[in-house]
This record gives C-alpha cells, sequence and structure tokens, in this order.
C-alpha cells in the first residue's frame, strides 16, 4: 500500500496505530522493543527506565522477556522499574496487589536488582500518601524520566487509573475509582463491594513525559474504547484521549481491538473497496441504519452522500442492490431452527434433510442455555427434534455462600422429619458456617461448600431443561475439569476436557451443535468452552464420518447480540414463546434478582436476554422486515 493510500485510510485516526494478526504477536513485538532499549542502554554503561503496567494486557509481553532473559541472555540489571498504580490500601503480599502480581509475573524470574523496584505502596497511611506521591514523582524525574512507559486502557478510556476528569497534566496521586472499573475488578476481588475505593497512580502528565508511550489492547471488548481514544475528540471523559497530544504515543492492538476503528468497521468511508456480498450487506444494513430509512427505501442521493457513491456506480443500479440485500436478510428468518420438512431448503438457513435431527446444545454456565437460546431451545424440542444439552461448567463460582446454608438447612431439616441421624450433616454445617464467618474475599471455598453450590445449580439446570422438554438422559453434565483447576494454576492444559468433549460428540452424533459465541463474557469461560468445542469438532473430522453432516452454530445474548449484518438465521418468538423462555430462566433461581459476578449490566438475565432479543426483532423491522416479538440469531461457524 502506498503512504498517500494509507494516510488515507487512517484519516480519521489522529495517532500512530499498529495491528498485529493476534495478542501473542504484538506481545512479542513490544517485548522486543523494550529489550532493544535495554542493551542500547546497556552499551552507553546507562539505566534503562522503564513504565511497567499491570493487568491481563501486559501478561505475554513480560513472559517474552521473560524468555529473553532466560534463553537470550537479556540482562535487567540496568533497567530501573516504575510501576504505573496500585490500589489503595492493599497489603503487597494481597492476591490482588499489583506488587505480587509483578513479582510472579516478572521479577522473580529475571535479575533485575529489588534495589530498582519501584511500585506504588499500598499500606501507607493518609498522612503519609502525599508524600510519598511527590517523591515517586520526583525520583522519576531525578533518573531522567521514563524511556518507555507500557499501558493497557481501562473501558472508562484510563490509563494507569487516571479516571474520567483527570486533567491532562496530573502527577502521581491518590484517586477515586470510577464504578466501571471497580465492576470490571470485582470477580478478582470476590465482589464489587471488597473492590478498594481508591487507587495510587502516576497522572497523566507523569506518562507524557516517557521518551516512548506503548498503548496495548487486546479483543474485542476494547473495540469501543479504542475507537474513542483514536478516532474521538480530545476529552476528560475518555482520558485516554490526551494521548493524541503526544508525538512519541503507538498504539499496538490486535485485530480484535481494532474492528471498530473506521478503516476497519466502515472502510467505504476512507477507501476503494472491493465489493463482496459480505461487505455489502453490511454497507447497506449501516446506510440504512445512518439514515433511519428501510433497505428498499434508500436512494442513489443515500449512496452517494454517505461514502458509498462506488458501490453505487459499480453494482446500481441502487434499488437492485436494496431488492438483493433485502432478501438476503429476509431469509435468514426461519421459525424453523432444525430445517423445514418437506420444503425447498435453498433459501433457509438450515437443512431440511434428516427432517428428525440430532442435536446437542453446549451450555458454559448452567444457564447459558435458556438465557441465550431459550426460545429455539424450546422449539427444537417442540418440533420433535433428539436434543441434547451439555452444561460444561458447575458453574459453582456464580452461588451466593448464604444459599449454601439454606440448603444445608433443608437438608438436615429433611432428615430429621425422615427420622435420619443427621449428626454428621449438623457436624458440617457448623465447619461450613464457621468458615464463611472468616472467609475472605475471593478465598476459595471448601469443597464441601463448592459441591453444594455445584448442586445447586446442578438441579436448576435440570428443570430449565425439562422445561424446555428434555427426558433426564438428554441432560448432560460435563463439570470440565478447567473450571476448577483455573481457580489454582496459571497455566492450565485443556487435554482432559477435549477428549471429554470429543467423547459425548462420538455418543450423540449431532447433526447440529449449538456453542455460545458470546466472547464478551468477562470470566472468559465462553471462550475457553468454544475452544474446547472447536478442537474437539477439528480433531474428530479427521476420523468420524457423521461430522461432514454437523454443522456447528453460534449463539449469544448473556452478555451482547450478533450484529444484523452477521446474523445468519434468525428465530422469531411470539409472545408466548418469549413468556415460556422466561420462565425457563427462572428456573435458574440462585442466578435470579442479583448474579454474584453480573458484569457490567445491572440487569437481571431474563431482563438482558428479553430486551436484546426484542432489540433485534426491532432492528430487522426497521429495515423493513416483518415486525416479530423478539428474535434469537445464530451465525453458523466453518471449522
Amino acid at each position: 500500500m502506498s503512504r498517500l493510500n494509507l494516510l488515507e485510510e487512517t484519516r480519521f485516526e489522529k495517532l500512530p496505530v499498529s495491528i498485529f494478526a493476534d495478542k501473542e504477536t504484538a506481545s512479542k513485538a513490544v517485548a522486543a522493543r523494550i529489550a532493544g532499549i535495554i542493551r542500547v542502554k546497556q552499551e552507553k554503561s546507562e539505566h534503562a527506565i522503564l513504565g511497567l503496567a499491570t493487568g491481563v494486557t501486559p501478561l505475554q509481553v513480560y513472559a517474552e522477556l521473560i524468555r529473553l532473559h532466560k534463553e537470550e541472555g537479556l540482562s535487567f540489571k540496568n533497567v530501573i522499574t516504575f510501576n504505573l498504580d496500585e490500589y489503595y490500601p492493599m497489603q503487597p503480599g494481597a492476591e490482588q496487589s499489583y506488587v505480587r502480581f509483578m513479582h510472579e509475573n516478572l521479577f522473580d524470574h529475571i535479575d533485575i536488582d529489588p534495589v530498582n523496584v519501584n511500585i506504588p505502596n499500598g499500606t501507607l497511611s493518609p498522612e503519609e500518601v502525599n508524600e510519598f506521591c511527590l517523591q515517586y514523582e520526583k525520583k522519576i524525574s531525578d533518573l531522567g524520566g521514563l524511556d518507555v512507559q507500557i499501558l493497557g486502557i481501562g473501558r472508562t478510556g484510563h490509563i494507569g487509573f487516571n479516571e474520567p476528569g483527570s486533567a491532562p497534566n496530573s502527577g502521581t496521586r491518590v484517586v477515586t475509582l470510577h464504578d466501571l472499573t471497580r465492576r470490571d475488578a470485582a470477580h478478582d476481588f470476590g465482589g464489587k463491594e471488597n473492590v478498594p475505593v481508591k487507587a495510587i497512580t502516576m497522572g497523566v502528565g507523569t506518562i507524557f513525559k516517557a521518551r516512548e508511550i506503548i498503548l496495548m489492547a487486546w479483543s474485542g471488548k476494547k473495540a469501543p474504547i479504542i475507537r474513542k481514544a483514536v478516532e474521538g475528540e480530545i476529552s476528560s471523559d475518555v482520558p485516554a484521549t490526551y494521548l493524541q497530544l503526544s508525538n512519541n504515543v503507538e498504539f499496538v492492538l490486535d485485530q480484535d481491538a481494532a474492528a471498530d476503528l473506521t478503516r476497519f468497521n466502515t472502510p467505504w468511508l476512507v477507501k476503494d473497496m472491493v465489493w463482496d456480498e459480505k461487505n455489502i450487506r453490511k454497507a447497506v444494513i449501516w446506510l440504512a441504519k445512518a439514515v433511519n430509512k428501510p433497505i428498499l427505501k434508500l436512494t442513489e442521493e443515500d449512496y452517494n452522500n454517505n461514502g458509498m457513491a462506488q458501490l453505487a456506480t459499480e453494482q446500481g443500479p441502487v434499488y437492485d442492490i436494496n431488492i438483493r440485500i433485502f432478501n438476503a436478510v429476509q431469509h435468514t428468518i426461519t421459525g424453523w431452527p432444525g430445517g423445514k420438512p418437506n420444503a425447498d431448503d435453498s433459501q433457509r438457513p438450515e437443512r431440511r434433510d434428516p427432517a428428525k435431527k440430532r442435536v446437542l446444545l453446549f451450555s458454559p454456565h448452567p444457564d447459558d442455555d435458556v438465557i441465550s437460546m431459550g426460545g429455539t431451545f424450546i422449539r427444537l424440542a417442540d418440533h420433535g427434534h433428539d436434543v441434547h444439552v451439555a452444561y460444561q461448567t458447575s458453574g459453582n463460582t456464580a452461588v451466593w455462600d448464604d444459599d449454601v446454608l439454606r440448603f444445608v438447612e433443608f437438608a438436615i431439616d429433611f432428615g430429621a422429619a425422615q427420622g435420619q441421624d443427621t449428626t454428621d450433616l449438623k457436624a458440617l454445617y457448623a465447619e461450613m458456617k464457621a468458615f464463611f464467618d472468616e472467609k475472605t474475599p475471593n478465598q476459595e471455598d471448601l469443597k464441601e461448600i463448592q459441591r453444594v453450590k455445584g448442586l445447586i445449580r446442578k438441579g436448576e439446570a435440570i428443570a430449565g431443561a425439562r422445561y424446555a422438554g428434555l427426558p433426564d438422559d438428554h441432560i448432560h453434565f460435563m463439570d470440565l475439569p478447567f473450571y476448577d483447576r483455573a481457580k489454582k494454576q496459571k497455566k492450565v492444559s485443556y487435554e482432559d476436557d477435549i477428549l471429554q468433549t470429543m467423547e459425548l460428540l462420538k455418543e450423540v452424533k449431532p447433526h447440529q451443535v449449538y456453542a455460545a459465541g458470546d466472547f464478551a463474557d468477562p470470566h472468559g469461560t465462553h471462550k475457553i468452552c468454544f475452544n474446547i468445542i472447536h478442537e474437539a469438532l477439528k480433531r474428530l473430522k479427521a476420523t468420524e464420518d457423521w461430522i461432514a453432516d454437523c454443522w456447528l452454530w453460534l449463539y449469544r445474548g448473556a452478555w451482547h447480540e450478533f450484529e444484523i449484518h452477521e446474523i445468519e438465521m434468525a428465530v422469531p418468538l411470539s409472545p408466548q414463546e418469549v413468556e415460556r423462555k422466561r420462565m425457563a430462566i427462572f428456573k435458574h433461581q440462585s442466578q435470579k434478582d442479583r448474579a454474584v459476578f453480573p458484569g457490567d449490566d445491572s440487569r437481571e438475565f431474563w431482563i438482558r436476554a428479553e430486551d436484546r432479543t426484542k432489540e433485534t426483532a426491532r432492528a430487522y423491522n426497521q429495515l423493513g422486515l416483518a415486525e416479530y416479538e423478539a428474535i434469537e440469531a445464530f451465525v453458523r461457524f466453518h471449522y
């Protein structure tokens, strides 16, 4: 690509952006730059002054730096580090401490002098902390400033803990954390109520003084805030936009984090396109939304005035384009998710044959099935398909402690009513209650408590699946080992999870597999569960003939929904079916009213599910299609 074309393509971007295929490649590139700075300083017998960050984003950068140290002799003896931030108050040995994070993920594995490690002190008294911040700032300045500062970005747009409202010349100080920041950290602390309200952070002004600033972001969850930071107006509402004022900054992104940038999200606005059906469909739907018109009412003027003149010229007249895309969207709608028997299936999303299909619905948590595709689940059972559901994890972390006591109390009372000896059960109850009285945030539960929490969710899942119309022998509880293993281990093998999944697939031999494609799940369980299914199907493809007839459909809904242009199968729900889906969700009583880890959406899951499916139905209607009460959406994944 010529420089002129690149400038045109990136003209909405107000700072340099480098995009890599994945976070692994990007992290290695960032680590190589840091290593280069260290080596140049070594040659000059000078210290390399590094500004470091914590969180998930820099983990693979640190892993690569450790590898460079152990395998390629990179020494850190001349390195002085300053960390961006720390929760306040915070003990250095606490599980959530950034002191502990840095030692576990970098410092304990390299030859850095401990004297050269600087991390904000979360143990200071309120009277001491302001002076500490001044001295922290002074120490950086006395050393000549940071050679490089690496950053992540929060969904509020914070860099370090510089939350919305931070000044561009701010220095190291104590700040109050934004509620969204605390909600994002809730899982690490065992609930938002346990997340500190304050933190110590380097200021925006401190960061600006670095000779190089590298902001990294991975995954689609960061895409919306990345677009604001890169293309938005400079504003204290999004502190990362201040970086537009620096001549020394670069954003390093993976493809998913860059997805909302204009050159990727609406590329027809910045360059000539090679128009394929996928791009045309996305562009026409975008145009209909932009001008608030149904697809069939879009005019040549609409195309020309909104960056789509090339499409109108090359493939017009525009009404023909409109009809083609309208028909394509209309053909995604089907009331027969298992295929309609004895019907022409050439324009339908699913095959008609076999008329009765074997279906295997994978649910990462015990309620994702009914929350995300409960209406389709019920419809498949009503149509007589051989439907199985597999709950991949126990979901035992998402049960309130007092529910455990309530269920054990019931067991004691029921046993006593039956004339049974409940002495052991009462002793266990006392042990559990004593544990809860002393339990610290995010502390791992006793095995017996984990078992009770898992059984609570298992019972709810059985009730929901029965309500959907499944017999008990079609309800599978996989309890994949990774779920509990990941609570203790940083590096987790998924081999036994994959083998177990392969066995279930071979047992059912499904024509349809449904899997969660909602990777916005803040805990990452959905993505892990999908990867396990994907790997199992890929391996079976080499040995099992039935795999050739097995289609994989992805569903969403627990956290967000597919974009309209992505949807390949849209299953409309009547008001009565929406009510049936709601009742299936209500079977999951431990998740009702307030979930333990609700993410950044405070609505109950059943409300989220209904709102999202109704919004999808409204979007179809606004494009000029039929008006439905709700629509559940699916995308076919080719493996």
